[in-house]
């Protein structure tokens, strides 16, 4: 006898569906084999279900089994096809009827005593049922809360192997799992951390204002203690919250690479990513023998945070160039092509000079200026014109240290900066962008016109910094945030000024180089 169980594997973020197909034949002798590329973990699942079934009181006759996996051109891995497996097992043999897993999408991995355990991808395969109108889908109950996201979709979360057959056989009742969404988003909305603890460092808040309300890439520069780093984790606590759209696309991420943490359902949160400067091309942009996402596509919709960025390996920089232009990576192997969403604001901190003291009154740099310089050229001019800010971040001075709280806190940067996007989300609703570290092109001439007074300093300003084509594109957009965030319709001249003096690494002689 055939059974045929519906399942789903990833393809990147992204599920497409597999029909699990079992021969079960009395004829002939006893034998098991299995077919249609499967990996390693896909084959290892015989052991386990044959021991899970047993275990659950299902012992199977001999027969000879021959198992499918369609299409067979793909590569199937993991081990969320030991649950279909099994029901397919028990339906080929008999104990199930066709019918009652027709239409059903099936995911979960067994352990020998019959129990399912949680496995990766949870959502993005519910995604494909519901594409698939499919009756509904049955997963470990560890992924439940994550699958259920998904409206119109009855999700059903299994603990045992025994507990899904007696739900097939009509034996058990179970209902739908559901959670409340509206809750979850108002958790989102709490934060432990606030720009008002941070005290003094005015000038590196309104840049970071700035950077936030057009989604412009940051670099901070400044002696150790400074405050880089505390003023980079609190960037979340002014972002706009994530939509609903926005949240799956970083779930889907986290649920593929198995990063969502036990009982967190869904990313309600902008995050924040702070990879070691030791960290490998594979692990920042994705990849590995198994292509998994990497730290900019964890960073999706959020902040990637690289603290010491001289200090990571030049190779490992360069490969950011892709993702910070196109808002997505692809991996490219000899079997397949994999994109990874990759959209992220990028924050970076360097010290001046390798001691770090070079712009610090309170110390002496004892850096040699070729030491300084050698230091420096680890970052690339290409990938320093992809950072629209260059910020500095002075020590700060005693009398600012002993403030109780600062005045500027998260909740007033925020409300500005929802304000200016909501601006750009009207101005670009029909284009492929909403933000204005975006604009290129015919787009950039459009929104970001000048008048003669503006075109004279601009010219000024590039001849005399010698600034690149891509640092002139990043002074206009820019400019044109922070006209946003005034309410101005037009970028006026000292628009322009502000902007060109966030491109500190522009002007080398104010930094000593």
């Amino acid at each position: 006898m055939i059974a045929k169980v519906t399942t789903a594997a990833l393809l990147g973020i992204d599920a497409f569906r597999i029909q699990l197909e079992v021969d079960y034949s009395r004829s002939g002798l006893p034998a098991f084999t299995m077919v249609g590329l499967a990996e390693g973990a896909v084959k290892e699942s015989k052991e386990r279900v044959f021991s899970a079934l047993k275990n659950s009181g299902y012992k199977l006759p001999p027969a000879r089994i021959t198992i499918n996996l369609a299409p067979a051109d793909v590569r199937k891995e993991g081990s969320s096809y030991d649950l279909p497996l099994a029901l397919g097992l028990l339906c080929a043999s008999g104990v199930i009827p066709q019918q009652s897993i027709e239409n059903v999408f099936l995911a979960g991995e067994l352990s020998l005593t019959g129990e399912l355990k949680s496995i990766n991808g949870a959502l993005p395969l519910t995604l494909k049922a519901r594409a698939d109108n499919a009756s509904m889908v049955m997963v470990p109950r560890q992924n439940a809360d994550e699958a259920a996201v998904v409206k119109g979709m009855s999700v059903f979360g299994i603990n045992t192997l025994a507990q899904a057959v007696e739900f097939l056989l009509g034996g058990e009742e179970l209902e739908p799992v559901r959670f409340d969404l509206d809750l979850l988003w108002q958790q989102g909305k709490k934060f432990f951390i606030d720009f008002s603890e941070v005290k003094g460092q005015d000038h590196a808040k309104r840049a970071i204002e700035i950077a936030s309300a057009g989604g412009h890439n940051l670099l901070l520069i400044g002696p150790p203690g400074s405050g880089k780093t505390m003023l980079a984790q609190r960037i979340p606590t002014i972002l706009p919250p994530l939509t609903f759209e926005e949240a799956l696309e970083v779930t889907k991420v986290y649920s593929v690479s198995g990063h969502l943490e036990p009982g967190q359902p869904m990313i309600v949160q902008r995050n924040f990513r702070s990879p070691h400067h030791t960290i490998s091309d594979a692990g920042l942009i994705g990849g590995g023998h198994y292509p998994k996402p990497g730290e900019v596509s964890l960073a999706h919709r959020g902040v990637l945070f690289l603290d010491e960025m001289p200090e990571f390996k030049k190779h490992v920089l360069e490969v950011l160039r892709q993702p910070l232009e196109d808002g997505d990576v692809t991996i490219s192997r000899a079997a397949m092509s994999l994109k990874y969403p990759a959209s992220f604001m990028l924050v970076a901190a360097m010290n001046p000079c390798p001691c770090g003291y070079l712009t610090d009154d309170q110390h002496v740099c004892v850096c040699t200026p070729v030491q300084i310089q050698r230091y420096r050229s680890k970052l690339s001019g290409p990938l320093l014109d992809r950072i629209d800010l260059h910020i500095e971040v002075p020590a700060v001075p005693y009398k600012e240290l002993k403030m109780v709280r600062s005045s500027i806190d998260s909740a007033t940067m925020r409300d500005n900066i929802s304000q200016a996007r909501q601006v750009q989300e009207s101005r670009y609703m029909d284009l492929p962008f909403f933000t204005n570290s975006h604009l290129s092109g015919k787009w950039l001439n459009n929104f970001c016109s000048l008048d003669q007074a503006e075109h004279d300093f601009l010219e000024t300003a590039v001849n005399t910094l010698g600034l690149s084509a891509r640092a002139h594109v990043r002074i206009l957009r820019l400019a044109r945030t922070i006209a946003d965030l005034e309410g101005m319709d037009n970028i006026r001249v000292h628009h322009l000024s502000e902007a060109v003096n966030y491109r500190s690494l522009d002007r080398q002689d104010q930094l000593g180089f």
